[in-house]
C-alpha cells in the first residue's frame, strides 16, 4: 500500500445529493458516476439502500456499472440496513459496506437513548455482522468531534479489531477547528493500538467553512482518506470540497510530505459543470477552482503580472483542471478533427455517441455565435453528457419570440410528444417578457400546472453574444404533495434558454411522476 497516497471517497452521489435541491433520478446518478471514473476517485458513496426503492435502485446500478472505483452503500449499525447494503452491492466489482452509529454523549442520550456501553456494543455487532458479507468495511462514529476522546478511542480499536478495514472521523455538525482536529487525528494514532489495520478518514461538514482546512489538517496528521463532493455540496453548508482538497495536495505537495491523489485533474471543470447541469444549482462566482472568477484578474497590477508570467499571481494553471483562457478561434466552418483535437487537450475524450451529439449541438450554436470559446464547450460537453441517458418526454422544437417596447411580447413555441407518438404541437401566447411568453405557450401544450419558483441566468463568456445558462427551479402539487426540480438550458438567446430550462424541468417532473414521486424517505448520514 502507497502510504503517501490519499484515498479519495467521493459522497456526492450520498452526502450531497441528500441536501435540498440536490436531488438526482437513477439516471442521472449513473452519468455522474461514470464521470466520477474518469475523474479517478478511489470510492463511490452510491447511496443509502435502505431509506427507499429508488436509492437501493441506484446503488445496484450503479454497483453494475462501476467497474474501476470501488462503490460504497451507508447503512446504519443494525441488521436491516447492513443486509440491503450488501443486497444493493451485490453486482459491485469491489464493493464496501460503510456502516454508522452516534459516538458522541449528546447523540446517545438525547436521540439514541441508550448507554456508552449499549452503543459501543451495538458498533462492534454491526461491524462483525457486515463482515460476513465482505471484507471491505467501513465504520463510522457519527458526530466524532463532539465526542469524549477516550470513548471515541476505545470504539475506533473495538470496530477495527471487529474488521473495520476503514474507520472514518467525522465532523458530522461543522464543529472543529483545524488545530482541533489534527490534533483529535493525531490524539487516535497515538491511543489506539490497532490502527496499522485500518485506514483513518476524515468526513468535514462545512458550517463555519473550516471543512477543507479540517481536512488537510487531518491528512497532515496522518489520515489517508478523505471523504469529499464536488463542488463541495451536502448537507447544510455542505462537505469537504473535493477540487480544493485535490488542488491544495497537488499545489503544496512541499507541505503534504509528498502526499498525492489519484485523481485527473484535468477532469475537474468537467465534473462541476455536469453536477450544475444535473442539479441545475450554479456555482457561486468566487467560489475556489472551479467559480468563473478563479482565475479572472480585474486589478491593473494583477492583469500586468499575469500577461508577464501568469505564476506571479496564478498559483494553478487553469489547464490543470479542464480549462484555459485562450480564445479558441471556432466556429460553424470548423471540422470535427479540428475540435475533436481541442477537446483532447482540454482533457476530454467522448465516446461516439457522445461526440454526434455534441456536434449536433455545437454546430446549432456556431450558427449563431461568431467564435466559440472553451468556456463554451466546457458547457456543451456537460449539457450533452447530462441529457446522453435520457427519454425526456418533451423536446423543443422551435421557438419564435416577438418583443419590442411598446408591443406585448409573443412566442409561438413548437413541442414534440415522445410519448404520445412524436407529435409535434404548437402554440402562441403573450406574456411580460420573452421568457413568460414561451412559458404560457408550453402550458398550453402540454396542461401542465408547474410554475417557476425561481430562475437563474449565468453568462458562460463575455460579450453580446455569449452563450448563457438559465437554470430553474420548477414546483408541481401531486396527489397533495410539492414535487420541486430544477432545468436546465443553454441558448445564445436568453428568452430561449429560459424556455429549454422550463421544459427540462417538465421533463424530469414527468420521470419523477411516473416513479411515484413524493413517497415518504428517511435521510440520515454522517
Amino acid at each position: 500500500m502507497d502510504k503517501n497516497k490519499i484515498i479519495i471517497f467521493d459522497t456526492t452521489l450520498r452526502d450531497g445529493e441528500q441536501s435540498p435541491g440536490f436531488s438526482m433520478n437513477i439516471e442521472e446518478k449513473l452519468i455522474f458516476a461514470d464521470q466520477l471514473e474518469k475523474l479517478g476517485v478511489d470510492v463511490i458513496e452510491a447511496g443509502f439502500p435502505v431509506i427507499s426503492d429508488g436509492d437501493f435502485e441506484a446503488v445496484s446500478a450503479i454497483a453494475e456499472k462501476v467497474k474501476k472505483a470501488q462503490v460504497a452503500g451507508l447503512a446504519r449499525a443494525n441488521n436491516k440496513d447492513i443486509e440491503a447494503a450488501s443486497k444493493a452491492l451485490a453486482k459491485a466489482v469491489n464493493p464496501r459496506i460503510h456502516t454508522f452509529i452516534s459516538s458522541s454523549d449528546i447523540h446517545i442520550e438525547y436521540q439514541l437513548k441508550k448507554t456508552r456501553e449499549e452503543v459501543l456494543r451495538q458498533a462492534v455487532e454491526a461491524v462483525s455482522y457486515a463482515s460476513t458479507f465482505t471484507k471491505n468495511i467501513e465504520f463510522s462514529p457519527m458526530d466524532a468531534t463532539r465526542s469524549d476522546r477516550g470513548y471515541l478511542a476505545e470504539m475506533v480499536q473495538a470496530v477495527i479489531a471487529a474488521g473495520a478495514r476503514t474507520v472514518n472521523i467525522p465532523d458530522t455538525v461543522g464543529y472543529a477547528i483545524p488545530n482541533e482536529f489534527h490534533e483529535l487525528i493525531k490524539y487516535l494514532f497515538e491511543h489506539v493500538k490497532n490502527t496499522n489495520d485500518a485506514v483513518i478518514s476524515v468526513h468535514c461538514h462545512n458550517d463555519l467553512g473550516l471543512a477543507v482546512a479540517n481536512a488537510i489538517a487531518a491528512v497532515q496528521a496522518g489520515a489517508r482518506q478523505v471523504e469529499c463532493t464536488i463542488n463541495g455540496i451536502g448537507e447544510r453548508a455542505g462537505n469537504t470540497a473535493m477540487e480544493e482538497l485535490v488542488m491544495a495536495i497537488k499545489t503544496r505537495s512541499d507541505m503534504f510530505n509528498n502526499c498525492h491523489t489519484d485523481i485527473n485533474t484535468r477532469q475537474i471543470m468537467q465534473a462541476s459543470r455536469l453536477l450544475v447541469n444535473i442539479t441545475g444549482v450554479s456555482v457561486q462566482p468566487n467560489k475556489a477552482i472551479v467559480g468563473d472568477n478563479a482565475f479572472a484578474h480585474e486589478s491593473g497590477i494583477h492583469q500586468d503580472g499575469v500577461l508577464k508570467h501568469a505564476m506571479t499571481y496564478e498559483i494553478m494553471k487553469p489547464e490543470d483542471i479542464g480549462i484555459t483562457r485562450s480564445k479558441l478561434v471556432l466556429g460553424k466552418h470548423s471540422g470535427r478533427h479540428a475540435v475533436l483535437s481541442r477537446l483532447k487537450e482540454l482533457g476530454y475524450e467522448l465516446r461516439t455517441e457522445e461526440l454526434d451529439a455534441f456536434f449536433v449541438r455545437f454546430k446549432c450554436i456556431a450558427d449563431r455565435k461568431k467564435e466559440i470559446f472553451d468556456e463554451d464547450l466546457v458547457a456543451i460537453i456537460g449539457e450533452v453528457l447530462h441529457k446522453k441517458e435520457h427519454n425526456w418526454r418533451y423536446s423543443v422544437e422551435n421557438v419564435q419570440i416577438s418583443t419590442g417596447m411598446f408591443s406585448p411580447p409573443m412566442a409561438m413555441v413548437t413541442l414534440k410528444d415522445h410519448i404520445n407518438n412524436s407529435v409535434e404541437v404548437f402554440e402562441v401566447a403573450h406574456g411580460n417578457g420573452g421568457v413568460d411568453a414561451g412559458v404560457k405557450a408550453v402550458k398550453k401544450i402540454t396542461g401542465t400546472k408547474a410554475y417557476i419558483k425561481a430562475f437563474n441566468l449565468v453568462a458562460i463568456t463575455g460579450g453580446s453574444d455569449a452563450l448563457c445558462e438559465v437554470s430553474v427551479t420548477v414546483e408541481e402539487e401531486v396527489g397533495g404533495n410539492k414535487i420541486k426540480v430544477f432545468g436546465n438550458g443553454m441558448s445564445i438567446d436568453i428568452s430561449v434558454a429560459g424556455i429549454f430550462s422550463f421544459v427540462d424541468a417538465l421533463n424530469k417532473l414527468e420521470y419523477m411522476k411516473a416513479a411515484g414521486a413524493g413517497k415518504n424517505q428517511v435521510s440520515d448520514g454522517v
